[in-house]
Parts: structure tokens; sequence; C-alpha cells
């Protein structure tokens, strides 16, 4: 695959806000990693939860809206397995992330700087850059229409709103980690409840969803859909930034404590992606009940479809829901931006200068009058194009007792990291092939 080229020593990591530099301070561990006597596992557990939930916010972020409206109106439950699927394959990605930062102390993209050619990490940062313009270009035009939709607000206005929003919330973190933690879980919260209410009042039929599960396309532009749903859940950026969080906030000293963070950080990764995964499955499964057949393809088609069909209660928590993703997503990709160019080139810029060049593509599409919904979806594409050149290196590492010492992979997941992997390249492949006929 790829070859190793070593160095002494990686750099030294700079102290950043919001670290636990002590981790048994807040985390008791004794023998084994077993935990302090009186200690129970739940309190062992709790500080370490968060980091998970973060990167959750880019499995929800609009262009999850787009595909998924795109889906259950265009093919009703037929792409169900897609989310299924995708889903048990982001607990997987994310987890090894995740144990690829507690074991390492340093993110994907610097553990590409430090094990591979320089040719090769070029290559590889070119394409994270065009990744997290994609990734803003969903963001800030997904939060610039929730905004025309509840405010009849001009887009170009809409989207300057969300990206000042997004600094602001950046600011939390730069205060405690803690904080920004709590309101990005907070967005997701008011994503949540958005589509219980939908699902609740939208009808779903339970057998179509059954037969939705087996995995099938239609035609030509069911596969292509189907990639860029695989884009919007599998996320690049949130597979660099994973490992971010937790090399900067977990740091254990021993192999015991860092068997106790994993445990921790299962957790995390399961409850996260759980419940992102459930949004996501309910976002398709309202539009298939009440959207299949009206020829909707737009977000603000569906906004109107759904208030039509379920009423305008449905329509409003729709519409904030879209907000709340647009405003936590867009926080959320401008932090993977910096993780990127930190770990690939060894440079910090102002997060302003970084906003300002990947928010532009999303400017001028806003500006020109590009279609919206068709910007969402293609850039999902884009993403699904991204996640090979993130996994294989992630999977690789993990799967390297070099690398991550005792927290080298087991056969059987790596076993399952390659297979994930391929089968989204196959995907891609088939994609590319549909595209050029």
């Amino acid at each position: 695959m790829f070859q190793s080229k070593r160095f002494a020593a990686p750099p030294p990591r700079r102290p950043l806000t919001g670290a636990i530099p002590d981790l048994t301070a807040d985390v008791p561990v004794g023998p084994g990693g077993s935990g302090g006597p009186g200690v129970s596992r739940r309190a062992r557990t709790w500080p370490l939860l968060g980091p998970a939930f973060v990167t959750a916010v880019a499995y929800v972020d609009p262009g999850n809206f787009a595909t998924n409206i795109a889906a259950g109106s265009g093919y009703g439950y037929l792409l169900v397995w897609v989310v299924v699927v995708s889903n048990v394959m982001a607990m997987l990605i994310q987890y090894l992330s995740a144990k690829a930062g507690v074991a390492t102390g340093m993110s994907l993209p610097a553990l590409c700087r430090a094990h591979l050619p320089r040719p090769v990490v070029r290559g590889l940062w070119g394409q994270a850059e065009l990744v997290a313009i994609a990734t803003d270009l969903a963001e800030v035009v997904g939060g610039a229409l929730a905004l025309k939709l509840l405010f009849d607000l001009p887009l170009l206005a809409g989207g300057a709103i969300t990206a000042a929003v997004a600094f602001a919330l950046l600011g939390l973190k730069g205060r405690d980690h803690r904080h920004f933690e709590t309101v990005i879980t907070g967005l997701l919260g008011v994503i949540l409840v958005g589509f219980v209410y939908d699902v609740a009042v939208s009808g779903v039929d339970s057998v179509a969803v059954l037969d939705g599960t087996l995995p099938r396309f239609a035609d030509a532009d069911s596969v292509m859909l189907a990639a860029g749903m695989l884009g919007a859940t599998v996320m690049p950026h949130a597979i660099y930034l994973h490992s971010a969080l937790t090399s900067e906030r977990l740091r254990p000293r021993s192999d015991a404590e860092r068997r106790t963070v994993m445990r921790s950080q299962r957790v995390d990764v399961v409850g996260a992606m759980t419940v992102a995964g459930l949004m996501n499955l309910s976002l398709l499964l309202v539009a298939a009940a009440a959207l299949s057949g009206q020829g909707i393809d737009t977000i603000e088609g569906a906004h109107a479809g759904l208030g039509a069909s379920l009423g305008q209660a449905s329509a409003l928590l729709f519409a904030l829901g879209l907000l709340a993703s647009g405003f936590a997503s867009s926080s959320v990709g401008t932090l993977s931006g910096q993780v990127i160019m930190e770990g690939f080139v060894r440079r910090r810029v102002p997060l302003a200068a970084r906003r300002l060049v990947t928010l532009l593509p999303a400017v001028v599409v806003l500006a020109i009058g590009v279609d919206p919904t068709q910007a969402l979806v293609a850039s999902q594409v884009v993403l699904s194009f991204g996640i090979p050149f993130a996994l294989v290196p992630l999977v690789w590492f993990t799967a390297r007792r070099d690398v991550m010492g005792t927290l080298v992979n087991r056969k059987v997941t790596t076993g399952a990291g390659v297979l994930v992997a391929a089968a989204i390249v196959v995907l891609n492949v088939v994609l590319l092939v549909q595209l050029a006929a």
C-alpha cells in the first residue's frame, strides 16, 4: 500500500485549549484500567464523552437533508439500506479515528505527514482541501436556505449569517471544550426533536421500510444518489477531525489508561452515531411517506410539501432543524479545515483567513443563482470521492503495531475496515462509469 517514511520522533504537540493534561485527575484508573475502588464505570466514562457527538454533526449536515429528501421523494423506501449500511460503516470508521488519536496523540493528517512520503502527503492535503471546500459549500448553502425558509432572507445574506454564527460557536471552544460540545449537542437535539415529530405524523409504512433494507438500485440515477448519500453520511472531514479531538483532549499515559479511554470512546461513538443514523433514517422515511410521487427534488419544495401534507408545524420544525444543522456543521467544518492544514503542512492560519478561503465557492454559488439543492447533492458526491483518501491511511495506520502499540487493530477489525474501504471505492468507480456514459 503505502511505504512508510520514518522519522526520529513526531513533532512535540503544542498544548491546546480544552485538553486534559492529567487524565487520572478526572478518571481514576486502577490496576488493569479497571478503575479505583468505589468509582463506578459511569463516573469514569462520563468525563470522556463528547468528541463523537461533535463529529456526529457532520453526519446530519444540510447535505444529508438534500440527499435523503431526494432519495425518499424520488425512490420511496428503496434506498433505506444505504442509510443503514452507511451508518454501520460510520461507527467503525469513527471508532478507528478515535482510537488513532488516543493511541498516538496525533491527528490522522499528522500521522500521514510523519509516516508517508512527501509527494503522497501533498496529494492527500490537496484533496483534503477540496473536501473542506465541498463541506463548507453544503453547510453554508444549507444555513442560507433555512434562513430563507424561515425569514425570507436573501440566500447571500443567509450565507453570511451562517458563517458569522459558526465563528461565534468556535469561540466557545477556545474557552472550554465542554461548552462547545454542549452547544453542538443541543443543536443536534433541535434536529432530533423535529425529525421525531415529523416521523410521528407522517404515517411511515413499516413493511415498506423492511423491504427497503434489501440492497438494490433502480437505475443509474439511484446509484449516483446512493453515492451522494454515502458521501453525506461517511464524511471524510469527520474522520480527520475525530482523531484530532481525541488526541488533544484525551491524553492517557499508560496502557491501562488507554484501555479505559477506549471503553469510553466505544460508548461515545456508538451513542453519537446511533443518534445521527436515526436522524438520517427519519428524514428519508418522512420524505418517502409524505413526499413520494410529488416530484419534489429541492429543499424548498420539501418544506412546502411537508407543510401541505403534514401541517405548518412540521414544516417549521423541518426548517429549524435545517438551520441548526447549518450552524453546527459549519463550525465543525471550519475546525476540520484547521486540523487538515495543521496536520498535513504544520501551518496554523487565522480562522478568519481559513474561513474565507473555503467560504468563497459557497458565496459564488449563492451569488450566481445555482440551484442550492443541486449544489448540495453535488457537494456530497465530491465528499464521497474523498472518503477513500482518508479511510485507507486510517485502516493502514491502525493495523500497524509500531504506530498503535497495544491498541493495534485485531485482524477482524482490520478486515472489516478493508471491506468498508473496498466497498466505497467500488461504488465510486461505478459512479464514475455512470457519469462518463
